[in-house]
């Protein structure tokens, strides 16, 4: 794992030097074609197009490289409107990959994202994402997210907190499936959110070799799901929140209670039912040139033969930051995230302003079948630093490496991990 960090390093001057032959242009908004452009263009659009190395990692794919080029437009307040970006890569599990990314910010209430990716070697990936605040004098939320995929990475190492590395398995994460929620504003603060999501898994050979399959590693063990399954789950949540972003809060804070239930009789595979509450708080200091973020989450599955992929897990880019996703599953599990935003400078390039920022963090948090049977043995603590490129109100690019006892984790990737 060191080693991708030496990778890091080694690709960070010529990625600099890279950067710089970027360029700005203006293109008559007429020879755009919509959905890139919409009504909050000037007649002449700027366009910045930045050419970027690719260089990302995390525990369960290893090293992947290539290039990407940003298309950035600006819209009349000179914020970005529309982000697209192509790009090509390589991964010796799974081949070369190519995709493409679509971001775009209509107004602050109504935006959508989209995600096409196709690699030589299983992985693939085809999502939309939609978020919708106009109806009802700006009262009613609509979050839409389908997707189709197959991830040849993904690892089971058993259930609890004390699963050893030595059990490690892969197989290819197989989905399609929908996530769709309603929200009604109540007062300045609070929201009733109706949800109801939908998942067809198969669980097939991985593209790692050198692991074992899971279905030979664990077939001596009653492991729900590993079969494949269907989920389709019912859920209400209340939601208080004072945040003053969406997508990147410098201040305010957070909280969240859900209920969801999943039944035979709806056509999911088993009877359960999912309970998380969560906090987050945003603190800042020197008009925001530091910000104390925390977040606390407690997660419970109740339910017999709930499939491992339903029950509550850590791991991974916004949770554990030690650790690969899904690293550990289990009943509930209790998490605790601290993390102290500090922005070293602004700096403009080609007309894009961006805050790059510096993120030690701690991840602590453990599963368990339950909080009050939990031990102090089976916490994990994950000490990290991440570094944040932020071009507000929208986009966030980020780079997290956190510690656990497996290694170092490398994690890249856009957005906040909360």
């Amino acid at each position: 794992m060191f080693s991708h960090l030496a990778t890091y390093f080694r690709y960070l001057v010529p990625g600099m030097l890279l950067l710089l032959t970027g360029c700005t242009s203006f293109i008559p908004r007429d020879r755009l074609p919509y959905p890139l452009i919409n009504a909050s263009f000037d007649q002449q659009v700027k366009v910045v197009i930045i050419p970027l190395p690719v260089i990302a990692s995390s525990p369960n794919e290893g090293i992947t490289s290539g290039a990407l080029t940003a298309f950035l437009l600006h819209d009349r307040n000179d914020n970005i409107s529309t982000l697209l970006a192509p790009q090509i890569n390589y991964n010796k599990s799974f081949g070369i990959s190519t995709s493409l990314y679509g971001a775009f910010y209509p107004s602050p209430d109504r935006s959508w994202e989209i995600n096409l990716a196709k690699s030589t070697i299983i992985n693939e990936d085809y999502e939309f994402k939609l978020r919708d605040k106009t109806f009802l004098d700006k009262k009613l939320e609509i979050n839409a997210f389908v997707f189709a995929f197959s991830d040849g990475s993904a690892r089971f190492f058993g259930f609890d907190a004390g699963t050893p590395r030595q059990r490690e398995s892969n197989y290819t994460d197989k989905e399609i499936g929908f996530n769709i929620s309603v929200g009604y504003d109540i007062g300045r603060h609070f929201q009733i959110v109706l949800g109801e999501r939908f998942r067809d898994v198969s669980i097939e050979p991985g593209a790692v070799k050198s692991i074992p399959f899971i279905k030979d590693q664990f077939k001596e063990q009653n492991v729900p799901g590993i079969n494949g399954f269907v989920a389709h789950a019912q859920r209400i949540s209340l939601v208080y929140s004072t945040l003053d972003s969406l997508t990147a809060p410098t201040f305010g804070g957070f909280a969240k209670i859900t209920l969801e239930n999943s039944s035979k009789a709806m056509g999911s595979s088993a009877d359960y039912r999912h309970y998380e509450g969560e906090l987050k708080g945003f603190i800042p200091f020197d008009d925001n040139r530091y910000i104390s973020v925390f977040r606390l989450v407690y997660n419970q599955t109740l339910g017999d033969q709930v499939p491992f992929l339903e029950q509550s897990s850590l791991g991974g880019e916004n949770t554990l930051r030690g650790y690969g996703r899904n690293r550990f599953i289990d009943n509930s599990y209790f998490l605790l995230n601290l993390e102290e935003r500090i922005r070293l400078f602004r700096w403009e390039i080609f007309g894009v302003k961006a805050d790059w920022e510096l993120a030690p963090f701690i991840d602590l948090g453990a599963v368990m079948e339950r909080l009050d049977r939990s031990s102090g043995k089976q916490f994990e603590f994950n000490p990290g630093i991440g570094l944040r490129a932020v071009v507000r109100p929208n986009i966030t690019g980020r780079i997290d490496v956190g510690i656990g006892h497996d290694g170092p984790a490398v994690f890249v990737g856009l957005g906040y991990p909360f």
